[in-house]
């Protein structure tokens, strides 16, 4: 084993997106404002800032405003201001429309922009290293690394040039490790480290289990007579059951562009569900094909969330460091947006490691964090839709009915706290107490398979490398999944990873296609013997979307 080279920095960032991202600009911001010289590195995994991000997105620009008064000035791309809400309930041939004056506050977009989130990540990057930051992409931060008394010391990246076999290629490279008084991991929904971080440190100990979703998401360019820029569409209803959480997105950018997407709670609990397949048969609704008709798909992806809320947010400070945005759960489900509560706590945790390091400190717990935060207007905003998710645990009409309540009638100002302890995984049941959902073909017109999506997705792994979906016993995907559940990894993903084949003897074996991983991290979420485990490949593979 060759020996790793180490850097020495005050602060290690994990993650270039908006929640690193911001972390490392306010440090930057505020060694500035003192006088003093604080380094601060970015480990983002994707070939470039904004390679692997994907969101709706309708952004809330006040946390931008906090960190960047000027945004609109340094040209940041927030174009396409709000200029209408609709929110519909579907039924399969049919659609009902809620009345504007009816909407809780959380579904009125009012002042929000709609965006392409991957531009907003490479400019907030561009805006970070006119600060002096400096950003590594293309390295998989793959290792925490300790000090002797347990706190975080850093992270190492993954090893590169490493053949399926494990031998080393002519182009091996060892990792490196990256040292720092504080890490912050920004690695988004489910992290790789973030989940070892929680598991040492029993960080979600007292807490809800999180509640996780898979949002699948395309681009269109439609025919100008279809165009509404500034138009945010939600539905609720169809294609999905009333017992199943999860609604769609349709937004109009401009320049003829569309994004839509179908967002699917991962405790969902008929393996026979496929959320890709779902996601097809939406856009054939008589009230949203009309948009498509005549239009050319473009991008693709998919992307879990992190939708517990408050009651399921870990403790996310621990001692050499701290989590921010989607990597501890701050997403707001109840307004489905993310984007601004990651800008948030990348801040005040940048606000916490800077007077940490100004005292002289290292390594130790950065509860003025926390502190920060339970005094912050995203507390409150959270706070108000603590119970969003948890509802809707209870069925559609429990969920729509509670939230119009605790939302609209209460105002947030509810007196009660809902708790569960049934993690995602453990929702699904067996598949021969499920009825069977048979999927139409795709037209390849408005609907499409997989293959075909990842295409456009732009993914890319190399072919002899170690597959980064590793199974804890291989025996479990037929033995259990297979035989309890009806193999439901050949539904749940969105990418065609995950397929059972017979063998030339007529046996059964999981064939592991990770060429196509889009790191969407819904195997690791809704296995339900939690055999999968997804680790990060060699950095720079996996998608790179479009701006998505």
């Amino acid at each position: 084993m060759a020996e790793r080279e180490s850097m020495e920095y005050d602060v290690v960032v994990v993650g270039a997106g908006p929640a690193g991202l911001a972390a490392a600009i306010r440090i930057k911001q505020l060694a500035t404002e003192k006088d003093h010289d604080i380094s601060v590195c970015v480990l983002e995994k994707g070939a470039e800032a904004g390679a692997h991000i994907l969101s709706g997105a309708v952004m809330d620009p006040r946390a931008l405003t906090e960190l960047i008064p000027d945004w609109k000035e340094k040209g940041a791309p927030l174009n396409t201001p709000v200029s209408e809400d609709q929110f519909l309930f579907l039924t399969e041939k049919g659609s009902r429309s809620t009345p504007a004056w009816l909407l809780p506050e959380c579904f009125q977009n009012h002042g929000n922009y709609i965006v392409r989130l991957g531009e907003v990540t490479q400019w907030l990057a561009q805006q970070a290293e006119a600060l002096g930051v400096e950003i590594f992409p293309g390295f998989a931060a793959a290792e925490i690394l300790y000090n002797d008394d347990g706190s975080v010391k850093g992270v190492a990246t993954g090893d590169m040039g490493v053949a399926r076999d494990g031998s080393h290629t002519a182009n091996y490279q060892p990792g490196m490790e990256l040292h720092a008084r504080y890490t912050l991991f920004a690695e988004g929904s489910r992290g790789q480290l973030g989940r070892q971080l929680i598991d040492r440190f029993k960080l979600d100990q007292g807490r809800n289990p999180q509640s996780y979703a898979i949002g699948i998401k395309e681009m269109w360019e439609v025919d100008p007579a279809q165009s509404r820029p500034g138009l945010v569409m939600h539905t609720a209803g169809w294609p999905l059951d009333s017992d199943t959480y999860g609604g769609s997105f349709l937004y109009h950018l401009k320049d003829n562009l569309v994004v839509v997407g179908l967002v699917v709670g991962l405790d969902y609990a008929n393996p026979w569900l496929s959320p890709f397949e779902e996601f097809q048969r939406y856009k054939t609704h008589p009230a949203i094909r009309k948009t498509f008709e005549g239009g050319k798909r473009i991008a693709y992806g998919a992307r879990s969330l992190t939708a517990g809320g408050l009651l399921s947010l870990p403790k996310f400070t621990f001692p050499g460091g701290a989590m921010v945005g989607c990597e501890a759960g701050f997403l707001n489900a109840s307004r489905i947006k993310g984007s601004h509560a990651a800008i948030k706590t990348g801040a005040l945790a940048a606000e916490a490691a800077v007077h940490a390091i100004m005292a002289g400190r290292s390594h130790d717990e950065l509860t003025a964090y926390t502190t920060a935060f339970e005094a912050s207007w995203l507390h409150a905003e959270l706070n108000k839709a603590r119970n969003f998710k948890q509802w809707f645990k209870k069925g559609r009409t429990v969920g729509t009915v509670m939230t119009g309540v605790e939302q609209w009638l209460l105002k947030g100002k509810m007196p009660w706290s809902l708790r569960h302890n049934k993690p995602d995984h453990a929702c699904l049941q067996p598949a021969a107490q499920c009825a069977r959902i048979d999927y139409p073909k795709p037209d390849g017109k408005l609907t499409f398979d997989r293959l075909s999506s990842v295409f456009i997705s732009n993914t890319n792994h190399e072919e002899d490398e170690p597959i980064h979906l590793t199974l804890k016993d291989p025996s479990v995907p037929v033995n259990i999944n297979l035989a309890k559940y009806g193999g439901p990894e050949a539904r749940f993903c969105p990418a065609g990873v995950y397929e059972f084949i017979k063998d030339d003897n007529g046996s059964d074996r999981l064939q592991i296609n990770a060429q196509n991983c889009i790191h969407c991290k819904t195997c690791d979420i809704k296995d339900p013997t939690q055999n999968i485990v997804w680790v990060a490949p060699q950095g720079g593979e996996g998608p790179v979307y479009n701006g998505m």
